[in-house]
């Protein structure tokens, strides 16, 4: 059935990112408006951005801030790197399922369906050189 199982597992392995990361995913929140907040705080230190984050006025904003306490705390935990010495690497923002809320009934027989869009957010730290 499966060839060459071991190498193939081997070369996964090796492949494999090991920088520590946490993702939310199926956010009731839109990728644009996630989009402005990401771009503030990409590639800045670990400090930077949780100071940064739990400034902003905007919902995304709450939300990344969680994400990015979690790509910490699993930084420490599993790791056993300290947090004052990462930064964010990578933020990965994509777009989730699109659910509809049922309908608006307009004149002449029109109907429009809400939609609420979802996004999926992955962030990622590195140590500083």
């Amino acid at each position: 059935m499966a060839k060459r199982m071991k190498e193939k597992t081997e070369k996964i392995k090796a492949i494999k990112d090991t920088r520590p990361y946490a993702s939310v995913r199926y956010v009731r929140l839109s990728p644009t408006k996630a989009k402005i907040v990401i771009d503030t705080v990409r590639g800045k230190s670990y400090d930077d951005a949780v100071a940064i984050l739990s400034n902003m006025p905007q919902d995304a904003a709450a939300i990344l801030l969680k994400v990015v306490k979690s790509a910490g705390a699993n930084a420490e935990h599993n790791k056993g790197l300290n947090v004052h010495d990462l930064y964010l690497a990578e933020i990965v923002l994509g777009n989730g399922p699109i659910r509809s809320k049922g309908y608006n009934y307009h004149g002449r027989g029109r109907v429009s369906i809400p939609v609420t869009k979802t996004s999926h957010i992955k962030v990622v730290l590195d140590v500083k050189e």
